[in-house]
């Protein structure tokens, strides 16, 4: 919780200084009564009190002052609120190392279930593309609200020969700006973007990854990035038993440097949760909303009662 006014919460000084005073007049009233050496002379003489029934009346009136003094300062909580607007590229490796079955039932088709189910937890209004790349980068669904266009273009996903993970970024970059100048030209503000990449790593062509970083972070466009696979995935070329462990190292760096988030998944299971809280992250953020009503309503109940139990143990209002 937060306060938006906080210069306020000096006036609970106020409601401290008038709790210490009810204090001390309860020690001077023990004081006066101490001078009494006849004790039966001073029951006759000081009628009854209701004892601790009427510090319980003042506590409850001092915390109801200071909970409307809390709202005056007006606390605020984070919640979550969909985005209204967002342009998201999701771009996947279709390198032949996504073959490989250390994921069930091979990396490839299990991210090709998670991409579908990411595309199911983004705000309708999200704009989403996809770029796939192996050797190239190719931009099969540019930036749209028609999630069935995009999950028939998962569907019919071709793997193909090297991994150009630069390229991956380029395009996707490039992508983002046509849409955006597309907006631009109808009056619509630009609205913010995020590319999601998807690969195992190990970029074997086209442009350096750090050329591509350089590209996201001119534009103020992260980067997100999961490492599919584990470190034992392998391929059966021409008899042969290749190792294509995930490269880590390459996909963190481009996530930490473009201010983007890095996950890693090791199966279907956990694939499918990084790209569930992927989503969240992109489909929604966190906005201070003005709490300083309830306190209200909480101050004025605790003020009501303190007051009637006061006039009836007391019959005083205080």
């Amino acid at each position: 919780m937060t306060f938006q006014s906080p210069l306020w919460l000096l006036a609970l000084l106020v409601v401290a200084a008038l709790i210490a005073y009810y204090v001390f007049l309860q020690w001077r009233r023990k004081a006066y009564a101490a001078r009494f050496t006849n004790v039966a002379l001073l029951g006759s003489l000081v009628p009854k009190r209701p004892g601790w029934r009427r510090h319980v009346a003042f506590g409850l009136v001092a915390l109801g002052i200071g909970t409307l003094v809390v709202s005056l300062a007006k606390p605020s909580t984070e919640v979550r609120v969909p985005r209204e607007r967002a342009t998201v590229i999701m771009a996947v490796d279709v390198s032949l190392s996504m073959e490989a079955r250390d994921v069930e039932p091979s990396r490839f088709q299990a991210m090709q279930k998670a991409a579908k189910e990411f595309v199911d937890v983004l705000p309708e209004r999200i704009n989403l593309g996809l770029v796939s790349f192996a050797g190239t980068a190719t931009t099969l669904v540019p930036p749209t609200t028609d999630r069935e266009q995009v999950r028939g273009a998962i569907d019919n996903l071709d793997l193909a020969e090297s991994t150009a993970i630069g390229e991956a970024i380029f395009t996707s970059l490039t992508a983002i700006q046509n849409f955006q100048s597309t907006l631009e030209e109808t009056g619509e503000e630009a609205a913010p973007a995020r590319v999601v990449l998807l690969s195992d790593g190990y970029p074997t062509v086209g442009r350096d990854e750090t050329q591509a970083i350089d590209a996201a972070k001119d534009v103020s466009i992260p980067v997100s990035t999961i490492a599919f696979g584990t470190d034992y995935g392998t391929l059966d070329i021409d008899g042969d038993t290749v190792a294509v462990p995930v490269d880590r190292a390459t996909l963190e760096r481009i996530a930490d440097e473009t201010g983007g988030s890095y996950s890693e998944a090791a199966s279907a299971e956990e694939l499918e949760d990084v790209y569930a809280d992927l989503g969240s992250q992109i489909g929604y953020t966190t906005e201070p909303q003005d709490i300083s009503a309830r306190f209200v309503r909480v101050g004025v109940l605790v003020l009501l009662v303190g007051a009637a139990l006061s006039l009836l143990w007391t019959n005083r209002l205080v």
